[in-house]
């Protein structure tokens, strides 16, 4: 298991969440289509030139959604990496755009600046000196110098952290690492350093917090790797017979193939496989342009694209 394969998110406004994504983060959009169980609302994929595994964040935007509650069960944080010294140029991207950052802080060692989106989405830039060494997407809004490498890590609110960790490493493949305060960090590599995409997951250990509620701001759910069909159905075969826990049947989300599944705190996970990938329907060169739809909606596009809000606005 090679660690995290996407994060998905509820949005308010598909054409904020678009413009938030890719025109100040600079991200570059990989898929545009609609939410497979609920057709009638967008699901927007962001992610590096190809949409790789782990540089992945997606949004289900439901548009007038009320927000959510961070909370137990719940993802409270989603961390891109940056390149070292790149620190410094987002901190004055943020002013210059107006989004919501923190103070940067340490944490296991590394800075981060924390930020949230329009939706009040948590998230966070951690300073790599390994991410500069990885490529960058070179047709964004951000120079390729400071653009973001993908997903370094996510921190799930927990009451307790043993028996999600328990989960992890049973089950996902990953290990406790290392503990700071009220985190305890989980990871993919074979030594303490987690890779650098989507290498890491910290449980922030919250005691008798209220749960967490779903809605625009909040994480839907957090999906992991799988090689291959095999694999997937390995780690479903492990949460079954060492946990207890009864995955959903084999999805086929076009991009990947998915099963689904509640970890002990009550968050949803999702075990994805890397194939088939975002070129499968259509061309790596134009990725993210047109409206794609599986073929099982596409003898209602028309009625589909009439009910979808406008993504982009007039300036």
């Amino acid at each position: 298991m090679k660690g995290i394969h996407h994060v998905t998110a509820i949005a308010s406004d598909a054409a904020r969440n678009l413009a938030f994504y890719r025109d100040i983060l600079g991200l570059r959009l990989v898929k545009k289509t609609v939410n497979f169980d609920d057709p009638g609302t967008y699901h927007l994929y962001f992610g590096d030139s190809s949409g790789s595994p782990g540089t992945i964040m997606t949004f289900f935007p439901h548009e007038g959604a009320g927000p959510g509650r961070v909370g137990v069960g719940q993802v409270g944080e989603t961390v891109f990496a940056v390149p070292e010294a790149s620190i410094g140029y987002w901190t004055e991207r943020f002013i210059a755009h107006g989004v919501v950052f923190e103070t940067p802080e340490r944490r296991f060692g590394e800075t981060m600046l924390p930020f949230r989106d329009a939706d009040g989405t948590r998230l966070a830039l951690v300073a790599l000196a390994s991410a500069g060494r990885l490529d960058a997407w070179h047709g964004g809004s951000v120079p390729a110098g400071h653009a973001i490498r993908g997903i370094r890590s996510v921190t799930l609110w927990v009451a307790a952290g043993d028996r999600t960790g328990a989960v992890l490493a049973g089950a996902l493949g990953m290990r406790e690492s290392a503990r700071e305060g009220a985190y305890i960090r989980h990871v993919a590599g074979a030594d303490d350093a987690a890779p650098v995409i989507g290498g890491a997951v910290d449980l922030r250990v919250v005691g008798d917090f209220l749960p967490g509620r779903m809605g625009a701001g909040s994480v839907h759910h957090v999906a992991f790797r799988a090689e291959s069909d095999a694999a997937q159905a390995a780690m479903g075969e492990a949460l079954r017979s060492g946990f207890g826990i009864q995955a959903t049947e084999q999805k086929d989300r076009n991009y990947f193939r998915s099963i689904y599944f509640r970890e002990p705190s009550g968050a949803i996970f999702e075990i994805a496989t890397d194939a088939p990938g975002f070129a499968a329907d259509e061309p790596a060169e134009t990725l993210g342009e047109e409206l794609k739809l599986p073929a099982w909606l596409e003898p209602k596009r028309d009625a589909i694209s009439r009910a979808l809000p406008t993504l982009e606005r007039a300036a």
